[in-house]
């Protein structure tokens, strides 16, 4: 870290660093409270697969959830500090502000608060391993280790370029599943296919960051799969991940496994076709919008397939 940095990550106490926000405001951005609709979209599509098959628990439901939120809030608050401590939230930095790049939170304060959101997510997993058994016990800590380990240690997932399979993982197929077992105590096919659509966007709105941070993240030796492969092999990555997405619902309504309701995602194509051609034709900080974007097209796609698995 350098004397800049840690300048910023320790202001003088009693006062704070000039366009502070104020704590809470720098607490709620800390915790990006926007991208948290990646923990509900799959718990939601999981928890609606389990009362299609006839085992929704309200409790069950609603503790994963708060879980899941918990995970991701602790994830995201460790990501703000090893990225800070390894200087790759510089100046130079293209996306949204961090608040300790800002001096706007200290890292003890930062570090304090990613423990207290695993501690809830721990305790909220306490309640789903008596209800659903040892499994649940794997998921948490395994999810709460990526978490960490995602940008911590000298192998962090970030840095070596795994960051995109593992999102697609446990925002994926661990979160869908985890929700679905939790509630069932089995696992069925139709799950681990409606699994894909909500892990290809969720990896979709990281491909989008890491394609606007590649010169950054190059310079600060953050080798992620983008800086890896560069921007047209990124780009091919966005639009694989956005056709295998709405390929999964066309699939499940021509074999015969949901009604047509089932197509409602595709009421999100207008939007998928904008955040696709802004990755192809934008670089730089122009994508932020277009992260936004995809964020909504996860979220608005997430609901509208999570309503259509109901009433098929």
């Amino acid at each position: 870290m350098t004397d800049s940095q840690e300048l910023a990550a320790e202001p003088e106490v009693g006062t704070l660093p000039a366009g502070h926000p104020g704590r809470a405001a720098a607490w709620v951005h800390a915790c990006r409270i926007p991208t948290l609709s990646a923990a509900l979209v799959p718990v939601l599509v999981g928890t609606v697969l389990a009362w299609r098959h006839g085992n929704f628990s309200l409790a069950t439901a609603v503790a994963t959830l708060v879980g899941a939120v918990a995970i991701q809030i602790g994830t995201n608050l460790a990501n703000d500090l090893y990225d800070f401590k390894k200087g790759a939230d510089s100046p130079a930095r293209l996306g949204p502000p961090r608040v300790l790049a800002r001096g706007w939170l200290s890292a003890d304060d930062v570090t304090a608060g990613m423990v207290a959101a695993f501690g809830i997510a721990t305790a909220s997993g306490a309640y789903l391993i008596a209800v659903a058994g040892w499994p649940i016990l794997a998921i948490g800590v395994a999810s709460i280790a990526a978490g960490i380990l995602y940008t911590a240690g000298p192998f962090a997932l970030a840095y070596v370029g795994l960051g995109d399979l593992f999102v697609f993982l446990f925002f994926g197929l661990v979160a869908v599943l985890g929700t679905y077992y939790a509630q069932v105590g089995d696992l069925d096919p139709e799950a681990w296919v409606a699994a894909i659509p909500v892990g290809t966007l969720a990896t979709a709105i990281l491909v989008v960051n890491n394609l606007r941070d590649i010169d950054t993240d190059r310079a600060a030796g953050k080798h992620t799969l983008a800086a890896r492969i560069g921007r047209r092999a990124t780009r091919a990555e966005f639009a694989t991940l956005l056709l295998a997405a709405f390929a999964v619902p066309i699939a499940l309504w021509a074999q015969g496994l949901s009604s047509a309701w089932v197509l409602l995602p595709l009421a999100t194509m207008t939007l998928a076709a904008r955040t696709l051609s802004a990755v192809f034709e934008t670089d730089g900080p122009g994508l932020n919008r277009t992260l936004v974007d995809t964020a909504q097209l996860h979220l608005l796609f997430g609901l509208l397939f999570a309503a259509g698995l109901a009433l098929g």
